[in-house]
């Protein structure tokens, strides 16, 4: 792998220059780290950190990851790894009435799905976890604001929300000091412990941090820091009834994990002077250990054609919108990976967009793109029908001496890789074909089936169509022709006969017939929920078909969750939940180029 100098701004990544100034300047040598997430003394007691960064991927376990998380998770994960690091994986669990287990295993998987690890191994060999839970962090933070508390850098206030919001003024008017900020440190510690001890009901009062209510900055007028909440939490149940805010509990969170790097999305923005007032206080009491995190932001990836509101998403969920979680039209990472796509597609998706100070959309075609340089090397091939119409082959008695008759054919698994080997299928006198290849009066250009045309059905022969049958309302119901001796594929005089068209079919005999979902964008517009409309109206009302189609007999015994090219059609797998040896279902990821508009 080449040195991460030789690339650090191809596409630009303004955040690689930041941690080589870092490590060139030497601003982060001298740090220790005990092993395990703690304080200062903790950490001053162990040895010097082995990491030369460290950066983190927090995700709030009240949902499932997205496309928009893809981003985060390849930036920390592939910061760490590039620059002698390494990156943990947090649960930034401290609001207990949106967060379930349910959500904290999925993002485990999704993450490691995507190729990352939060486990390393040490000189020993020993594998350490990297994997922490904020919650776990719930002593320290109290502790921390106990602290602010006594050293007058807090209060609690015992307004209404409304007299609270209305006191804090807008940006271009300062906010008015609660009636209760004048109270003695002595006062605000008995209340405070009040607080935690069940003592007053849920929104009651709230701890704030005592900065500037005249702040141009609206997030430095004195912050909320613990609300008063009845809430069995995931993991430390019902010890706690207050809960801190999360712009308190992350930048401690970082600050006991050693973090050096903590990168977010440009929403936090307004709230790093915050972030950097209550790790200097805390540094000042004696409870952090310098040198202490620095906040980064970067520009969030949206992605054309899907929301990634967790509002919105659930909605979708439990309006029935859509399937579930991991209904393949979903930008859940879930969903993306039930559709068929890649690990290395979202990686290379999320490697194309770079790193920059602002917000983007990107076309979903780059997502398909980075999917088809995937498995265009590794899918393998296969035949299949998806919108059926049978082909009888009249002579075929008479030319091979039987109805009965099955001719041998073979295809290569992979065009470009010959050690995959060949797939064995037969012809027989009845074949299944898609209806548009067929026309009882051809369109100028057409060169497939029409009375008296020939074409060659792929890796078969060449036939000539003499026309069809129909039924009594007039629509085709099979198409008929014959088949032209001597031009089987492979063999010597095989392209005597010169044709235009080349047709895939599958052989009725062996046919397997399989639920084909014939997945589309799920949304009408590139930028849905955007405008003034109701974001439901924007659905695309074709993003899901459902036909029986037929397949070449290689996939009999296809195993679910791998990707195949269906020649001719696009790329497909088969559904991880549904498919079945004798009931396959198959999914399409995207067609073998972009097609959406046109």
């Amino acid at each position: 792998m080449s040195h991460p100098t030789e690339d650090a701004l191809k596409p630009s990544n303004f955040l690689r220059a930041i941690i080589e100034r870092d490590l060139e300047q030497g601003s982060l040598q001298g740090r220790h780290f005990a092993g395990t997430p703690g304080d200062a003394a903790h950490h001053e007691a162990g040895p010097l950190d082995p990491a030369k960064i460290r950066t983190r991927f927090p995700p709030e376990p009240n949902g499932y990851l997205h496309i928009g998380h893809a981003k985060s998770i390849c930036l920390n994960f592939g910061l760490a790894r590039d620059y002698g690091g390494i990156c943990h994986l947090r649960f930034d669990d401290t609001n207990p009435e949106k967060e379930e287990q349910e959500y904290v295993d999925a993002i485990k998987e999704m993450v490691s799905w995507l190729g990352w690890k939060w486990e390393r191994a040490d000189a020993s060999g020993h594998n350490t976890s990297h994997l922490f839970y904020a919650s776990n962090y719930f002593d320290f933070m109290y502790r921390a604001a106990e602290y602010l508390v006594t050293a007058g850098l807090a209060y609690v206030d015992e307004q209404t929300p409304e007299a609270m919001r209305a006191n804090r003024g807008d940006f271009s008017t300062p906010g008015t000091d609660s009636p209760f900020r004048s109270r003695s440190p002595e006062e605000n510690l008995a209340r405070l412990r009040e607080m935690k001890n069940g003592v007053h009901p849920d929104g009651a009062m709230v701890l704030r941090a005592k900065i500037d209510m005249a702040s141009p900055n609206i997030n430095l007028r004195d912050p909320a820091l613990y609300r008063i909440r009845r809430a069995t939490h995931h993991n430390t149940g019902d010890a706690w009834c207050i809960y801190p805010m999360y712009t308190f509990a992350h930048p401690i969170e970082d600050a006991l994990e050693r973090i050096t790097h903590s990168i977010c999305t440009l929403e936090f923005e307004d709230q790093r002077p915050f972030y950097d007032w209550l790790l200097g206080k805390l540094a000042e009491g004696g409870l952090l250990a310098h040198p202490l995190p620095h906040q980064y932001e970067f520009g969030r990836l949206n992605l054309s054609y899907v929301v990634t509101s967790k509002r919105k998403l659930r909605q979708l969920v439990d309006e029935g919108h859509v399937s579930g979680w991991d209904d393949p039209r979903m930008p859940t990472l879930a969903g993306m990976r039930r559709r068929g796509y890649t690990p290395e597609s979202v990686r290379a998706m999320v490697e194309a967009t770079g790193v920059t100070k602002s917000n983007a959309w990107l076309d979903y075609a780059v997502l398909d793109g980075c999917l088809r340089t995937d498995l265009e090397g590794k899918a393998a091939r296969a035949c299949a029908v998806l919108d059926p119409l049978k082909l009888k082959l009249t002579n075929w008695a008479e030319l091979f001496g039987s109805e009965a008759h099955r001719e041998a054919c073979s295809a290569p698994a992979h065009p470009h890789h010959p050690e995959m080997g060949l797939r064995q299928f037969t012809l027989g006198p009845e074949v299944w074909v898609e209806q548009e290849d067929f026309m009882e009066v051809p369109v100028k250009g057409y060169h497939r089936l029409y009375p008296g045309n020939k074409a060659r059905l792929k890796y078969g022969y060449v036939i000539e169509c003499s026309g069809c049958e129909k039924d009594a309302e007039g629509k085709v119901t099979a198409v008929l022709a014959r088949v032209v001796p001597d031009t089987k594929s492979g063999t010597p005089g095989a392209d005597s006969v010169k044709v235009k068209g080349v047709i895939t079919w599958v052989g009725a005999h062996e046919a397997v017939a399989a639920e084909l979902r014939l997945y589309d964008r799920l949304f009408t517009v590139a930028q849905p929920g955007t405008g003034e409309a109701d974001f439901l109206t924007e659905l695309n009302p074709a993003s899901c078909k459902i036909v029986t189609g037929y397949l070449e007999p290689s996939l009999a015994q296809w195993p679910a969750a791998l990707q195949v090219q269906f020649e001719r059609h696009g790329y497909f797998v088969s559904d991880r939940v549904d498919h079945q040896a004798d009931k396959p279902v198959f999914n399409k990821i995207t067609g073998l180029r972009d097609g959406w508009g046109k």
